[in-house]
């Protein structure tokens, strides 16, 4: 990350900003219509399906991949991508982006009222538990775990987009950082979590604030 250029033309930093208000602004819209409950069968259904599907001898696997999406490793993650590809603290309002993301997960952790699954579907199977595990609400949209990671990974897309990187292994990059953020929602789902819309809905914010954080750089 080292080729990384940090600073943006002025046009591409507007499309940034437009794409990261849309994100936002379906991020609302698609929080009220989880609040009135109109996933809540596709919710259920999809769980019970995956659940029935995916062998418990993924219990293990899954609860250890999920780790990766706490707010303890993405933050060092976070601080890291910034370290290493800026090296400039005159801009550390850049990493105001991630903190953000989490006011509007636990606001939407607040409003919006969407209980998670009942305890019969939970499969997290390790004894290990970070400080974060303990910040509950009593409503589970959106997912912090995905929106933390699709965050991460379209930042680190962002940056390998502007390195000098052969086509074909930016690629390989990209298609490992999508493949990361989809088992990270199958297996919050899976490990019954979350449901499919606090996935999706953490999946947009993440996105928006990705875009938010390139509209910044």
């Amino acid at each position: 990350m080292n080729q990384t250029k940090p600073i943006i033309p002025l046009k591409e930093r507007l499309a940034y900003f437009a794409i990261g208000s849309i994100l936002f602004l379906l991020f609302v819209l698609f929080s009220y219509v989880v609040a009135r409950e109109w996933f809540g069968q596709i919710d259920f259904d999809l769980t019970v399906k995956m659940q029935d599907r995916i062998s418990r001898r993924f219990d293990n696997p899954f609860s250890t991949f999920s780790l990766l999406g706490s707010v303890e490793v993405t933050s060092v993650i976070f601080i890291l991508i910034y370290v290493l590809s800026l090296r400039k603290l005159h801009r550390l309002f850049i990493i105001a982006t991630f903190p953000l993301f989490h006011i509007f997960e636990l606001v939407g952790k607040t409003i919006v009222h969407h209980p998670g699954p009942p305890f019969m579907f939970h499969r997290y199977s390790l004894g290990l538990s970070f400080p974060s595990f303990y910040v509950n609400t009593d409503y589970s949209y959106p997912s912090g775990h995905v929106g933390r990671t699709v965050m991460l990974a379209l930042i680190i897309s962002f940056l390998i987009m502007k390195t000098k990187l052969s086509t074909f292994k930016k690629q390989i990059i990209w298609f490992t950082l999508a493949g990361i953020c989809v088992v990270m929602a199958i297996s919050r789902i899976y490990l019954g979590e979350h449901w499919f819309s606090d996935v999706a809905g953490g999946a947009i914010l993440g996105a928006s604030f990705a875009v938010f954080t390139a509209f910044l750089w």
